[in-house]
């Protein structure tokens, strides 16, 4: 819930939730979902649900193993910083699609997910080798 937006509202509505609980004694589900939620312990604690109904599904859940690759970038400057990483994220997935693999590129939130979905759409369109 930290270093996000949507922090305090989906606490706000977990408050309510609990105070509802409290109020009529009746028992409410919550089901949270996340792909990459780093701290779901400390979520749990949070929502108060105890180690038995806390599940985490890892990689050996997942039907086709993923690769993952991990890039690092010393640029100091934010905007160059974000354009060099667009481009970085760009060539490994050109790099995958034309082997006949797909690619997904994970980034911090929502915003960034338009934000980079935005940056490889024109590097794709400004691709000397006509984008894929």
């Amino acid at each position: 819930l930290l270093n996000d937006e949507r922090g305090p509202v989906i606490e706000t509505l977990i408050a309510r939730t609990h105070r509802q609980v409290e109020t009529t004694q009746s028992m409410i589900r919550i089901v949270g979902l996340s792909a990459t939620l780093p701290n779901p312990g400390d979520v749990a604690r949070f929502l108060g649900v105890n180690d038995a109904g806390l599940f985490v599904f890892d990689q050996s859940f997942r039907p086709i193993p993923l690769t993952q690759i991990f890039v690092g970038v010393t640029e100091t400057n934010a905007m160059k910083r974000q354009l060099l990483m667009a481009e970085i994220a760009y060539n490994k997935c050109a790099a995958a699609l034309r082997t006949g693999k797909q690619a997904m590129v994970f980034v911090h939130s929502r915003k960034d997910t338009v934000k980079t979905a935005r940056q490889l759409a024109e590097l794709a369109t400004n691709s000397t080798d006509g984008g894929v």
